[in-house]
């Protein structure tokens, strides 16, 4: 729509606003702007129906209008912050988050349900939300926090009836003190504990009390850290005695009655593909030319159904687990090992239980005709992406040699995977692509290093099968009509959008669509336009920050960022489970029954499971960012003083978030920018200098010095060196030596994989050494997609 029309409708909602009647009639708009004749009053028409929709004012049905009021009260969920203010997010369509002011929080911790009152409200613009103040707490969602204990002295005891207090961080807010009350256990000095908060204050000043119900350590040994995020995101690290002891009960090798109704697949040239020190190996593949030209992919995923049965000790720990969790120095399983790295991992040359999706493909990359069983395998080969890497794009002839009779089949996997590929693009799938950083650490846990490791043909000829097998079992019980979890990704949030949409004009970018008509090919468009540009990396992380998050329900609703109408997790059931339920539901549907009787039934499970699975995925990606940040803080924290070249990737009024190379982010404060008073200008998000007129803007080039990094608080601080903030546009050769320090860090990643093309036997021995965890799905930056392949 035109500026004329916009300020139109902002000089509408500025007279109602100004006017101090309760409402005002439609007459006196026309009367006040002049629109009597035609044209004007058709004008005026569209503007006020548009301010409707847009949800600004509110026809009363008799003629007369008003601003749209909210309610004076409303309910919904705190995000805390560090620095004290919050935002109340609420449910109800049509009510954007409302900021509150440090001040007016009533002492609520982040995810606390409570009510506010509006006290001032949004700008019509929409470039400022509604800001209220918190009035009453309904519930208390934060019942437990980790911290170091310090203990009072005796008289100290004898004076207060505590043993001490716990420093607790929350996973969003400041640092809180805990009284720790006489009647749980009573720590010493320096260990790290779980509270349980027995009262909560009322009014600044109140006392925080809680009794301590465990000991995780002392905060000097190795790894504490990483344990205290675990329990602070409820992470079940331990397995019960009873799950252990069902475990042990499950066999190490299949027998001839877990044949029975499975179709034999041991003679076909099935292989895994995974990263070097992966041990779960949950899914293998093959691929064959049919004489039509089409192409027959089998995907053949270890049937953990089979072990872990409904209502069992492991299938109850599986469920409030949810998913494994990935952590930078170790994995917390979500089955016992005997299982995930055992009879459910599909090793070489021995017989696995699986069910398999097998899809003839034509070279549209079309599903032609499919078939969904339970089945046999037996492994020929455990491939690395590494070395597929080496046979398909770097002809390695070596490695080439030692794999001889799969080379054909894995350069018709490439062929297929670029047919898939395509189909997806073509179709408007959303590729984040960007490179994953490793953080290497040593024997005690340490952080040593950071490599950059990018996504090559072998990581994602898999990522396509999988996303096939996904669709096509989706699609297959969606349209059978028999209920299943579906794995959903909304369209993104309109206001959101709308800002990413903005921004990307300042780098010369614009979308033919508006905001809310925004399809994932236009959004892959743009991914298209800034390929191999220096910005890239900066817009993707912007795009994906605009994304809703991805989750799990019960409705085919679609999934926005693959551009598919119908998606599942079927392909990871040792480590998430909702692909567990979906295979019991596989064998439920085709053994027991698909009677109406049966649909109710799993129908009502289905959406607790769905909201569960859910939330036990943002925990684990949770505490996964979080022990990343503070492994790269770890890895810094020697380097204070050292000078990097960075790039600047978010601007708020506080200050300049940096990343540098290595993913490392940190923060120049406003208080460090010394040379001139700087202004953050909200609508174009940068940072103005009001004396030199030198604007620094998300994207630009910048060098900068580390001033802090330190580890307890996970922060760290930056100073500028270098600002290249004068001109329009940095020079190229910043943006290029930015690009030669990435390169450097993903050369030092291929240096340290070159021992993968060794033979199998000395491979594994090396890979014992080294206690590295799978690449599969650990890509915490781009969660939206990648972990939904």
């Amino acid at each position: 729509m035109s500026k004329d029309f916009e300020r139109f409708k902002q000089a509408i909602i500025d007279y109602i606003e100004q006017d101090n009647r309760e409402s005002i009639e439609v007459n006196d708009v026309t009367n006040k702007f002049n629109n009597h004749d035609s044209a004007q009053f058709k004008r005026q028409v569209k503007a006020l129906a548009t301010l409707e929709r847009e949800e600004k004012i509110e026809m009363l049905g008799d003629g007369r209008l008003r601003l749209k009021r909210l309610p004076d009260s409303i309910v919904g969920t705190f995000s805390g912050t560090d620095r004290g203010f919050g935002f109340v997010m609420v449910e109800d369509e049509g009510i954007d988050d409302i900021f509150v002011p440090a001040k007016a929080t009533k002492l609520a911790f982040d995810g606390d349900t409570v009510e506010v009152e509006i006290t001032e409200a949004p700008d019509p613009s929409g470039k400022r939300s509604a800001e209220g103040k918190i009035t009453r707490i309904i519930e208390r969602k934060t019942e437990q926090v980790i911290g170091e204990f310090i203990p009072y002295t005796d008289d100290e005891i004898a004076d207060y009836n505590l043993y001490g207090y716990v420093k607790a961080k929350l996973k969003k807010g400041p640092e809180h003190i805990i009284q720790i009350e006489m009647n749980g256990l009573n720590p010493t000095r320096g260990e790290i504990v779980s509270v349980d908060i027995t009262h909560y204050p009322a009014y600044k000043g109140e006392d925080m009390r809680g009794v301590v119900t465990e000991t995780i350590g002392h905060k000097d040994e190795p790894g504490i850290e990483i344990l205290s995020i675990v329990h602070k995101h409820n992470i079940r690290s331990k397995f019960p005695d009873e799950v252990l002891a069902e475990a042990e009960q499950v066999p190490d090798q299949i027998s001839a009655a877990d044949l029975k109704g499975r179709r034999d697949l041991r003679g076909q040239q099935i292989i895994t593909i995974d990263g070097a020190d992966a041990k779960d190996l949950d899914d293998a593949v093959t691929v064959e030319r049919l004489d039509n030209g089409h192409f027959q992919l089998g995907v053949h995923i270890a049937d953990v159904s089979h072990y872990v049965r409904e209502d069992s000790a492991l299938d109850k720990e599986a469920f409030e687990r949810g998913t494994s969790s990935y952590l930078t120095d170790r994995v917390i399983p979500m089955l016992p090992q005997r299982l995930s790295n055992g009879i459910c991992s599909l090793h070489p040359k021995v017989d696995r239980l699986t069910l398999s999706c097998e899809m003839e493909i034509n070279q549209q990359g079309n599903v032609v005709a499919y078939d969904i069983f339970p089945s046999v395998i037996r492994s020929v080969e455990r491939m690395t992406y590494e070395a597929v890497n080496h046979i398909l794009e770097e002809k390695h002839p070596q490695t080439r040699k030692q794999y001889q009779s799969l080379v054909p089949m894995l350069e018709e996997m490439a062929e297929l995977h670029h047919i898939l590929e395509q189909k997806r693009r073509h179709r408007g799938a959303i590729d984040f692509d960007s490179d994953e950083a490793k953080i290497i650490v040593d024997k005690d846990g340490k952080a040593i290093d950071i490599e950059l490791r990018e996504r090559r043909v072998g990581e994602r000829l898999i990522e396509s099968f999988m996303l096939a097998a996904n669709e096509t079992v989706s699609e297959h019980y969606s349209k059978a009509d028999l209920p299943i979890l579906y794995r959903v990704h909304e369209q993104p949030d309109e206001s959101k959008m709308k800002r990413f949409l903005e921004f990307i004009t300042t780098f010369g970018l614009t979308v033919q669509a508006s905001k809310d008509s925004i399809t994932p090919k236009d959004l892959q468009g743009v991914m298209d336009r800034i390929k191999d540009e220096p910005y890239e990396a900066v817009i993707s992380m912007l795009l994906l920050r605009s994304m809703q998050q991805a989750r799990y329900d019960v409705d085919p609703i679609g999934h926005y960022g693959l551009g598919a109408d119908y998606y599942s997790h079927f392909t990871s059931p040792i480590r998430r489970y909702p692909d567990l339920i979906l295979h019991r539901l596989i064998h439920y549907y085709d053994e027991v029954g698909r009677s109406q009787q049966d649909k109710k039934r799993w129908a009502s499970r289905l959406s607790d499971m769905a909201k569960h699975s859910s939330e036990a995925e943002r925990r684990a990606i949770d505490a996964e960012r979080e022990t990343d940040e503070l492994k790269k803080t770890e890895f810094m924290a020697d380097k204070v003083g050292q000078e990097f070249m960075g790039t600047i990737i978010s601007i708020t009024g506080f200050g300049m978030f940096i990343q540098l190379p290595n993913t490392v982010e940190g923060l120049v404060h406003v208080s460090m920018m010394d040379d001139d008073y700087y202004k953050f200008n909200e609508d174009h998000l940068v940072m103005i200098g009001e004396r030199t007129g030198k604007v620094f803007r998300i994207g630009q080039p910048i060098k900068v010095k580390l001033m802090r990094a330190d580890v307890e608080e996970v922060q760290i601080d930056f100073s500028i060196v270098e600002d290249f903030a004068k001109g329009d546009k940095p020079t190229d050769k910043h943006h290029k030596k930015i690009h030669r320090q990435k390169q450097h860090h993903k050369s030092k990643s291929s240096q340290s994989k070159h021992h993968q093309n060794k033979p199998a036997s000395k491979q594994h021995k090396k890979s014992k050494k080294k206690k590295k965890k799978s690449q599969k799905n650990r890509r915490h930056d781009f969660k939206i997609v990648q972990k939904d392949k």
